[in-house]
């Protein structure tokens, strides 16, 4: 099958049994069909060549097939690969050992996941179990996930439409507000559930102390703070996991997305002690899932986790990181008028565009000159960038050029729409 009749039968397929909407949408920005990855780029049905600076929304942190994840994979493949469920799981006690290593100070369990969903559905659960209360506290514009429990907590109206009623007692407050967060949080709340830096809410960073207000709040009325970690967790801004700009540690945290070392799905939510005791100890069965931390996506996690530590990805992502902001900025300099803001923390990095809909044209654009990017769901204005941790200063160079090229290009096609 050649290129063309390959592409028509996807996107016909698509159509007809996935989601012709999407597929309209995707057709449209000029996306093709993802046929092979590796290290920091994807490559078509037609061979071309992308600098992935999407990332998977975060996922691939190590970027795609890296050769030593690839190996542990592999080498899963020829042993056991899903759990049977009545044994003991050596990748999973090793994983979960991991994590309790690296995670802020106080969190030592991980129940394993298949996503970062599943994880916030168990923080939430937990947080209820342990509390015995039902009242939870999010911000606006956040994004923790689409099933029915993440979703009460997804602080965009458009989502949660057509699915309501949703989970009782979620009230939503201002990201950042540190002032609102504290009179929301009360002797009724169960848990506050917030990410350290917004990613669907586009790249929103709040002030230094925002998460240390948080946690006097919930320790003052004994609700429990989650920090969603999903996507800036693992070196994806310059620290392990976000919370450490701050300096704080939550009670649960939830993982997924680089988790996997980029090669399988693996979430977790990690938390304490006091926490597994008020869930488990009762009932050992009380939270369990088929297929979390089924053998072969620890090891995909393990090899992952060692990646980042033996590359320095997490030190890195923060020295390029500066390089990446820093260029976007000059970019950002030159098309002013279009242009509103450039942020992130590492390699988390949010363009801004003054008005609605260039984001999707510049999206388009940077495709043809080789470069994979998405706007932010919750904000569409932001082009999020998302690179693997392991892009050189090089591409970076590419990815900020074409950046620039395509602002031109677009500037000029809106130009002639006047």
């Amino acid at each position: 099958m050649d290129a063309d009749a390959l592409y028509a039968d996807v996107i016909d397929k698509y159509s007809r049994h996935i989601n012709p909407h999407l597929a309209k949408l995707m057709a449209f920005a000029g996306f093709g069909v993802e046929m092979r990855g590796e290290g920091c780029y994807i490559y078509d049905h037609e061979g071309r060549q992308f600098l992935d600076c999407l990332g998977g929304y975060g996922t691939f942190s190590v970027g795609h097939r890296h050769p030593k994840v690839i190996e542990a994979v592999q080498k899963q493949l020829g042993q056991i690969t899903l759990s049977g469920k009545a044994f003991f799981s050596k990748n999973a006690a090793d994983l979960a050992e991991k994590l309790a290593e690296i995670t802020p100070a106080g969190l030592e369990f991980s129940f394993f996941t298949n996503s970062g969903a599943e994880a916030v559905e168990a923080a939430l659960k937990f947080s209820k179990g342990t509390t015995g209360r039902a009242k939870i506290v999010s911000t606006h514009e956040s994004f923790h996930g689409k099933t029915l429990g993440a979703l009460s907590t997804m602080g965009r109206a458009k989502y949660r439409k057509g699915y309501e009623p949703l989970l009782p007692g979620v009230v939503f407050v201002p990201f950042g507000d540190s002032e609102a967060a504290v009179n929301a949080i009360d002797d009724e709340t169960a848990c506050m559930i917030v990410e350290p830096i917004q990613g669907e809410g586009g790249i929103r960073i709040p002030h230094d102390g925002y998460l240390r207000d948080l946690r006097k709040a919930c320790d003052k009325h004994g609700a429990l703070l989650i920090f969603d970690e999903v996507q800036t967790g693992l070196g994806r801004t310059g620290k392990m996991f976000a919370c450490e700009h701050d300096g704080v540690s939550p009670d649960i945290m939830t993982l997924a997305k680089a988790l996997g070392g980029g090669v399988m799905p693996l979430g977790a939510a990690v938390g304490t002690p006091t926490i597994w005791e008020a869930i488990y100890g009762e009932n050992p069965l009380s939270h369990t899932s088929t297929f979390g931390g089924n053998p072969l996506a620890c090891a995909a996690g393990l090899a992952g986790l060692q990646v980042i530590q033996d590359e320095g990805l997490v030190e890195r992502s923060a020295e390029l990181g500066v390089l990446l902001k820093a260029g976007l900025q000059g970019v950002a300099d030159k098309h002013s008028n279009w242009v509103a803001e450039v942020r992130g923390k590492g390699l988390m990095v949010g363009f801004e565009f003054a008005e609605d809909e260039v984001g999707e044209l510049v999206v388009a654009q940077l495709l043809k000159y080789g470069v994979c990017v998405a706007y932010a769901l919750n904000n569409p204005r932001v082009l999020r960038f998302e690179p693997p941790l392991i892009i050189t200063a090089e591409q970076i160079e590419f990815a900020v050029d074409a950046v620039d090229k395509a602002l031109v290009e677009t500037g000029e096609l809106l130009s002639m729409l006047v």
